[in-house]
Formats: structure tokens, C-alpha cells, sequence
């Protein structure tokens, strides 16, 4: 009688894990549209795509690739640990950290760990960059005794007609 009962739970504790498993994939795949960043693009396509479709089509989604994802759907915070990789086409952002965590109701993305972010050929580089998405703003702090350095592409619309003051 001990033996079934053991049984029993094991194949339950099985059960229970295979069910899990594919939900907790689902779940990490619908992500780019629980972080659904609407655009302004997205009133010209047909009604008739999808939410998903609609966002990804426009490049809206806001896609995240890591170890680990966790999401709360009561406070509205996703949270992404290990060897994390975002990419944001439609503001061309790409970023790597050790950990990001999207607020929804805030509109903020906080990375933290050996952040670097990348956007249009210009970068940033610290230990916590918060993205305020309708801001369109970076804010970048560094580790302890150290600097943020961000590095910007910079074109002089002149230098292709005329040298530069100064010079033959």
C-alpha cells in the first residue's frame, strides 16, 4: 500500500513537470507580446493581422534571450537572468546584461551586470542602464569607483565639402 501511494505521488510530481514544462515554454515564447511596445507604424497595417503579428511586422516586439524569465503578471514585472540578449528593432537597440528586468506599467527596462547597449552605431557601457521607453532615454550609472563610457558616432556634414578651418 506504501509503495502505491509512492507511485502515486511520483507520478504526479512527473506529470505535474511535463504539463509545467510546456506551458513555461509558451510563456517565454508570448513574451515579445506581453512586452508589447506600440508604435506609431502600427495604425497603418490592416486590422485584420494579429496582436503578435501586428507587432512584429512593425517591429515593435521587443525581443529577450537568457538562461532564465520569470514574469508577474500582477506587478507587471519580467525579469530575465544569465547571458541576456535584447534586441529592439524599431528603435535599432541590441543589448547584453547579466540580468533585465522590464517594469510594464512604468514603461522601463532596467539592465544590470556588464550592460552594454548599442543603438544606431552609438554605445553605452556601465554596470545599470535604465531604458525610459517614452522618454527614448538611457540613464547609466557604473560600478563602484568606476565610469560609464559611452562611445558616439559623429559626422560633420561639412567634412565631405571643405576641410576644416585652419587647414590647406
Amino acid at each position: 500500500m506504501k509503495s502505491d501511494l509512492k507511485y502515486t505521488n511520483r507520478l504526479r510530481h512527473n506529470l505535474g513537470l511535463r504539463l509545467f514544462l510546456p506551458v513555461t515554454l509558451v510563456g517565454a515564447i508570448a513574451l515579445p507580446t506581453f512586452l508589447n511596445i506600440p508604435q506609431a507604424q502600427a495604425q497603418n497595417k490592416p486590422k485584420a493581422v494579429g496582436h503578435a503579428a501586428r507587432s512584429a511586422a512593425d517591429g515593435g516586439a521587443l525581443t529577450v534571450r537568457s538562461d532564465v524569465q520569470e514574469a508577474n503578471s500582477k506587478t507587471g514585472v519580467v525579469t530575465a537572468r544569465g547571458n541576456v540578449q535584447i534586441n529592439y528593432p524599431a528603435r535599432q537597440i541590441q543589448a547584453t546584461a547579466a540580468q533585465a528586468q522590464y517594469f510594464s506599467r512604468e514603461r522601463r527596462l532596467v539592465l544590470n551586470g556588464n550592460v552594454f547597449v548599442l543603438q544606431e552605431g552609438n554605445s553605452i557601457q556601465g554596470e545599470t542602464i535604465t531604458y525610459l521607453i517614452d522618454e527614448g532615454r538611457f540613464v547609466a550609472l557604473p560600478q563602484q569607483n568606476q565610469q560609464v563610457e559611452s562611445i558616439y558616432i559623429v559626422t560633420d556634414s561639412d567634412s565631405t565639402t571643405s576641410p576644416a578651418p585652419g587647414l590647406p
